[in-house]
């Protein structure tokens, strides 16, 4: 029984649900709509060049869940789900995922987004293990900070030992899926790397190492 790892954004989800919710807030009028959409989408730029500062995202990302009740959080979730997630599941990311399943491989979603946005998402798609950046709660409301390390670029790889560390599992014959050029820390740590849709950076890069390279999408 091996490791299954997968990214969620982009790789099995045709968008990135980070910044869908952050469209999903505009949509709702809950947030500043100019300064927040310029934001969002500098946020997502600086992603995909590989730049993001982390920190200040996480700063404006997590605000509106301290403005906002759990239960308002819930029923705007909910909405996200069906107007925005079911939508951009893949059905290809879908067989992917029952076709480890089907082998008794363990399932792990290794995402940079939330785990308010995520953990829905990850038991939508029937996926029990899920490591996010995680919102710090204190009394039952969102701080808008983050606990702990957040999953990102080399933080995968420190949330992922940390994971592995409380489990029988190793890397040793484990798969990672990925778009994007920002998991390539942990591309690098498993034994069977895959480059699902990858970006230009990514691609050239598994072209060069012989990783296999696949798409959900065609």
């Amino acid at each position: 029984m091996s490791l299954a790892i997968f990214d969620l954004d982009n790789t099995l989800l045709s968008i990135d649900s980070d910044h869908a919710w952050g469209e999903f807030l505009l949509e709702q009028g809950a947030v500043d709509p100019e300064a927040y959409r310029e934001a969002n989408d500098r946020f997502m730029a600086d992603y995909e060049a590989g730049t993001l500062d982390m920190h200040a995202f996480l700063a404006v990302a997590l605000k509106p869940l301290a403005d906002n009740t759990p239960e308002q959080l819930a029923a705007w979730h909910q909405q996200f789900m069906a107007s925005k997630i079911e939508p951009s599941i893949l059905p290809k990311g879908e067989e992917l995922l029952a076709r480890h399943r089907s082998r008794g491989d363990t399932l792990l979603i290794v995402t940079a987004t939330n785990r308010f946005i995520t953990g829905p998402i990850a038991a939508r798609l029937g996926v029990d293990h899920l490591i996010a950046v995680e919102p710090e709660v204190v009394d039952g409301r969102y701080t808008g900070k983050v606990s702990g390390t957040p999953s990102y670029r080399e933080g995968k790889v420190e949330r992922l030992e940390a994971w592995l560390a409380d489990t029988d599992f190793t890397l040793d014959d484990a798969w990672f899926y990925s778009d994007s050029h920002n998991d390539l820390p942990l591309l690098e740590r498993v034994e069977n790397p895959v480059a699902v849709d990858p970006d230009p950076v990514l691609r050239a890069k598994a072209e060069q190492r012989g990783w296999r390279i696949m798409s959900l999408r065609d």
